[in-house]
């Protein structure tokens, strides 16, 4: 549910990116679909609507811009897994639906682009925008296996990994051994020092003061 129409969204989404893309629409489409299926006004003025989408990129902002879902306000997170797909999570009902397009989305889009266009690109362009939701895409409720809770976390809940000694917040520490470790320490890291690092080495706080 919306005041908004399928073109004043499009119009949003294509200024962030100054054009518009055959995904934004998809990513429009998919949201203003998951705002029917949930029954949610969209764009959304509070929190009760979290989504999870599978890749990042144009798909992703073109949801946010529907959804009003945005990673700033915690209500958006991607689990990049490569695909155009996203979890949509009323996290008042707790109804939980996945979205993802038909796989022979791309092939359906050319029938409803005009037959005049040969070029792919502009004929998915124009064919999203007009398939049928019923044509465009998959819906099936599931059940996400981390709790909203856990997701979500506490405000204002923080703590020290017993290692390194860097903040953390949200509960993301990993009790391991009788120590409280940051996902890096526990050796969860999507990142790894450089063996030459002295370019980025600071003097310590006390060593400056001399």
């Amino acid at each position: 549910m919306t005041s908004k129409s399928l073109q004043e969204f499009l119009n949003e989404s294509a200024s962030h990116h100054s054009h518009l893309c055959p995904r934004q629409v998809i990513g429009v489409r998919m949201g203003l679909l998951a705002g029917q299926i949930l029954g949610l006004e969209l764009p959304q003025s509070k929190k009760r609507l979290l989504v999870i989408v599978e890749t990042d990129g144009c798909f992703a902002d073109g949801i946010s811009t529907v959804t009003g879902c945005t990673v700033g306000h915690r209500t958006l997170r991607v689990e990049d897994i490569g695909k155009t797909g996203a979890v949509f999570v009323d996290t008042q009902s707790g109804n939980t639906i996945r979205i993802a397009p038909v796989l022979d989305v791309r092939q359906c889009a050319d029938t409803y682009a005009p037959k005049s266009e040969t070029r792919r690109y502009f004929a998915q362009l124009h064919g999203y925008q007009v398939i049928p939701d019923c044509e465009m895409f998959n819906v099936e409720q599931v059940v996400i296996n981390t709790s909203i809770e856990a997701i979500v976390s506490r405000p204002g809940v923080r703590v020290n990994c017993g290692l390194c000694g860097e903040e953390i917040i949200n509960e993301r520490e990993i009790k391991r051994d009788g120590l409280i470790l940051c996902r890096t320490c526990a050796g969860q890291a999507y990142y790894q020092t450089a063996k030459q690092n002295s370019i980025f080495s600071y003097p310590h706080r006390e060593e400056a003061e001399l």
